[in-house]
């Protein structure tokens, strides 16, 4: 898959190590959060077309990617991360987008850091999701992590998702997975992360809490076959959440990025023009 030229980068903050991708460019900073399973690189093709006009910064979540494991997980402790992280590089302002856990890392932080974030975008997550779908994210977290080769892993996941394009597929499993000392492969984020409680830090109403009190511009992004993101429970985001406003991906479940990036852009490109505005402090 080609992209654009990054740089990649670590910080030790607050006790862990955080490794992210910068993009580069002059424009205003746009930070990404990936999903439960994923990483940095799940945000290519998108990081590759916004550098034009942003610098992106695509950030391994504690316990992901080439980051550390930790002690902690949980939302908070994420949310705490991505603060020191933009301590760090010295950014007063930031576009703000996550994927999942990463939406929910993201709408906390800019519900808790009003001052930090000029606009926010939500992918295929809320305060609540379906039953059904936290039994599917267990069965996924359930399955084969040891494999012989990427190809064996890339088959796995091809079993499960038939939208993504074989492309995407090898893209994002190649760049999840490390090696084990028999030579077999597995993947990169902490085995603690496979239960779903290692995240689990905050109540549904305190979620709900959190979303009403974002006031920057929010765009909420729904897979049309999404399984954890409702209809319903996205209707009701936009009624606690005057600021929100929400746009569809067709051809796509809740793995926006891998499963239609082209039409994530797509519905991007309207929003960040008609919010753009000032550009943010840096």
């Amino acid at each position: 898959m080609a992209h654009a030229a990054f740089t990649s980068s670590h910080l030790s903050l607050g006790g862990v190590t955080l490794h992210y991708l910068d993009w580069g460019g002059a424009g205003p900073p746009f930070v990404m959060l990936h999903g439960l399973t994923g990483n940095a690189r799940n945000w290519d093709p998108v990081a590759a077309t916004l550098s034009d006009q942003y610098r992106v910064l695509a950030l391994d979540q504690r316990g992901h990617g080439d980051s550390s494991w930790a002690d902690e997980y949980g939302t908070g402790a994420m949310t705490r991360d991505l603060r020191h992280f933009l301590d760090a590089l010295d950014l007063a302002e930031i576009d703000l987008m996550g994927l999942s856990m990463g939406g929910l890392v993201a709408f906390q932080f800019a519900a808790a850091n009003p001052e930090r974030v000029r606009r926010l975008i939500v992918l295929d997550i809320g305060p609540e999701y379906a039953r059904t779908a936290a039994r599917q994210v267990r069965a996924t977290l359930a399955a084969n992590d040891i494999f012989n080769s990427a190809d064996e892993a890339a088959a796995q996941l091809r079993a499960i998702n038939t939208r993504a394009s074989d492309e995407a597929i090898r893209h994002r499993v190649v760049h999840n997975l490390r090696p084990l000392p028999d030579g077999t492969l597995t993947f990169k984020y902490d085995r603690k992360l496979r239960d779903l409680g290692a995240i689990r830090d905050r109540s549904g109403d305190e979620l709900w809490a959190a979303w009403r009190t974002v006031s920057c511009p929010v765009l909420l992004v729904r897979g049309d076959e999404s399984d954890v993101l409702t209809a319903e429970a996205a209707q009701r985001m936009l009624a606690e959440n005057p600021h929100a406003s929400l746009v569809t991906v067709a051809e796509s479940g809740h793995s926006v990025t891998l499963d239609n990036p082209q039409g994530l852009l797509a519905a991007l490109g309207p929003w960040l023009a008609a919010t753009a505005g000032p550009a943010p402090l840096a």
